[in-house]
């Protein structure tokens, strides 16, 4: 079944022919993730073959699997798709829990699905989980996106120049485990306010990026 507070948000539509479910990750059967694994590798592809290289063998995450995704449908199967895990992080000393959002594509055919409207499913599971914050990252050329349809309404704030470290989802011979990357970090607050979040030029997911 789908996460109680989902009934809304199920009948939430982007665009009249595009509708949400909100489904935990022990709901998804075979079928779903072949499903998601072939449209990963549809939306990641055309950004290089590298990117859709962990979506294969009908694995349907890339880093960290998520405990709770938001996918939309039309009548061509699956539109888009937003992730959500509840992890620790460590903002400067301080140690966090958040709902991390991550692991979001949209059909190459449905570009003018925004990022925005998939964070909009997401809101009341992060009411419904208690998480004091959302996190997230986004690409710099969404940061005029992100600010005129989440900031200016107060719901997501975007913090510059921090340093953000992650682990590789792999282990390889040839590399370091961890990675660090200059990022432009994605705040929604939920249980607290944003003045409440940690100050500190540093992130540590302790894991890999969702």
């Amino acid at each position: 079944m789908n996460i109680a507070v989902s009934t809304a948000a199920e009948g939430l539509s982007m665009r009249p022919q595009v509708q949400w479910r909100v489904r935990w990750e022990s709901e998804l059967c075979l079928t779903d993730h072949v499903e998601l694994s072939e449209f990963f590798r549809k939306s990641y592809g055309p950004t290089g073959a590298f990117n859709a290289q962990p979506f294969q063998n009908n694995r349907s995450w890339a880093g960290a699997r998520p405990e709770v995704r938001a996918i939309g449908y039309d009548a061509r199967g699956i539109a888009a798709h937003i992730g959500l895990l509840r992890r620790f992080i460590k903002v400067g000393e301080v140690d966090l829990l958040v709902g991390e959002l991550g692991l979001y594509a949209v059909r190459p055919d449905l570009e003018g699905l925004g990022i925005t409207h998939s964070m909009r499913v997401m809101y009341p599971v992060l009411h419904e989980l208690g998480v004091p914050f959302g996190f997230g990252t986004v690409r710099p050329a969404l940061e005029k996106h992100i600010t005129r349809l989440l900031g200016r309404q107060g719901l997501a704030t975007l913090i510059h120049g921090i340093r953000l470290r992650s682990t590789l989802p792999d282990v390889y011979l040839n590399l370091s485990t961890t990675r660090i990357d200059d990022a432009l970090v994605l705040v929604l607050p939920i249980a607290r306010s944003i003045g409440e979040w940690p100050t500190g030029a540093t992130i540590d997911r302790n894991g890999p990026e969702l």
